[in-house]
């Protein structure tokens, strides 16, 4: 008798197991790769879960599998990631979104004024700060910057994906070099991370370095940003950016040095200070 779908899945996540992942972690991928190769909802595949699988899902299910097991991070495999509760193209040209980015939405949505709000994205890599912010207002105009032209066609793919590409001007631009006219919003996820850290294979072996690692320290980039935004800023506007773990001080450091009046560090929902909100005036 052919294996049904559920004892296909269970075979998978032994070879995820093997491979090193969590049982709890290999249960949750090879569902997820299973669903995207049947093209099929949690709902299906639970109630369908006892029959045989379609003779088409064994060879691309296997391949799937093969892949997550070599470390390759799920969204590589299946091309999307959700962000901001929307489904986002990615590619080994991007960085993954990670749910902790979501704060910089969150506090930009909890301060942005009506109107016509100008917002800048430094290193926008898959689009995802600057189309869930476009998205979140429709008089808003965004302005996406990177260095990496495929990067910029990931982020150009995904604001088309959620139709605010009209209002989403990409640029190829190294931080804030090219640019003059005042933002009311600055936002980045910039590289941060120490360029000696041990990181999981899944982020050390897949995902572009040139988005990850910032120096020896992981500041190299935020001592560029820190008092360059400044000058970019409108007057009542905010600079909202990401740093890593145990950066907090430093960045606040960085932040009083180059002269911003108003500095908080917000924690993540872990309880980890994550994120920076400067202004440039004290109320």
């Amino acid at each position: 008798m052919p294996a049904t779908l559920h004892e296909r899945l269970a075979s998978a996540r032994q070879v995820l197991v093997n491979a090193g992942l969590t049982p709890a972690d290999a249960a949750i991928d090879a569902g997820v790769l299973a669903r995207h190769v049947l093209q099929w909802d949690r709902a299906k595949l639970l109630t369908q879960g006892n029959q045989p699988p379609p003779a088409s899902f064994e060879a691309p299910f296997d391949a799937a599998i093969a892949r997550r097991a070599a470390r390759e991070p799920v969204a590589y495999i299946t091309g999307v990631r959700e962000f901001w509760g929307r489904s986002f193209i990615v590619t080994p040209s991007v960085l993954i979104p990670r749910p902790e980015t979501e704060i910089i939405v969150e506090l930009v949505r909890a301060w942005c004024p009506s109107g016509k709000v100008r917002i800048l994205d430094v290193g926008t890599g898959s689009g995802c700060l600057a189309v869930s912010l476009a998205a979140e207002w429709p008089d808003a105009r965004i302005t996406a910057t990177d260095t990496s032209m495929a990067a910029l066609e990931v982020a150009r793919r995904n604001a088309r994906r959620h139709e605010v590409q009209a209002r989403v001007s990409l640029v190829c631009a190294d931080l804030l070099d090219a640019f003059a006219a005042p933002f009311d919003v600055i936002v980045s996820n910039p590289p941060y991370v120490p360029s000696g850290a041990t990181l999981p294979p899944e982020v050390a072996r897949y995902e572009p370095g040139a988005a990850l690692f910032g120096g020896t320290d992981g500041l190299d980039v935020l001592r560029t940003l820190i008092p360059a935004a400044r000058s970019l800023l409108a007057g009542s506007g905010r600079f909202v950016v990401e740093f890593g773990f145990g950066q907090a001080d430093q960045v606040r450091a960085l932040a009083e040095a180059a002269g911003w009046p108003r500095i908080e560090i917000r924690d993540d929902l872990q309880g980890i200070p994550r994120t920076c909100v400067m202004t440039l005036t004290e109320g």
